[in-house]
């Protein structure tokens, strides 16, 4: 089974894909954006500027994640658009949250200014809307491909965590049944 999990950034996505594919014992496949600029040793913050002007930046993250999780009979994809370019996955889950919960998780979790921070997810958040529609025509605000939307706001990782693995255990019972 494939799981692919979606959400803005401060969502849980990166949390709960882990907890996920622990209780499932699947390989979670999470390679980011931080993940690339890392690895070409460029600032994140300089890197997300570079992908507004250049589309091969995502058309590569992209492909490499789908690669992994096309190689892979069972797996968890956690990225922004995993539910959207893993269109063969058996389970497609959007997580939200509210701007304010999403910038106080960012701040716990890099510091700054709840201020800052507050500008930048909603900075960030237009210019991933903008060039997820350029470059492949998707709407990340249209939840509607998804099988499952979870508002994170008021529960924990470990609920959400809950809600999918037992999803995911009643989609592989159905499919067993179906001699799928």
């Amino acid at each position: 089974m494939r799981i692919a999990i979606s959400g803005k950034s401060g969502c849980g996505n990166t949390t709960v894909s882990g907890l996920v594919a622990d209780r499932l014992g699947y390989p979670m496949i999470n390679f980011t954006f931080r993940n690339l600029s890392k690895e070409k040793g460029i600032d994140f913050w300089t890197f997300c500027e570079m992908a507004n002007k250049d589309d091969n930046i995502d058309r590569e993250l992209d492909s490499r994640q789908v690669q992994m999780a096309r190689s892979l009979d069972n797996c968890v994809l956690g990225s922004r658009l995993a539910i959207w370019m893993l269109d063969d996955a058996d389970l497609k889950v959007y997580l939200l949250a509210d701007p304010q919960t999403r910038a106080g998780r960012i701040f716990k979790r890099e510091g700054g200014t709840l201020e800052q921070i507050m500008e930048q997810t909603c900075r960030r958040d237009a210019a991933d809307t903008e060039r997820y529609g350029r470059i492949y025509g998707i709407d990340n605000n249209d939840t509607s491909v998804a099988d499952l939307v979870i508002d994170t706001s008021a529960r924990t990782p470990d609920e959400i965590a809950d809600i999918i693995v037992d999803t995911a255990r009643r989609l592989s019972v159905q499919k067993q049944r179906n001699g799928v």
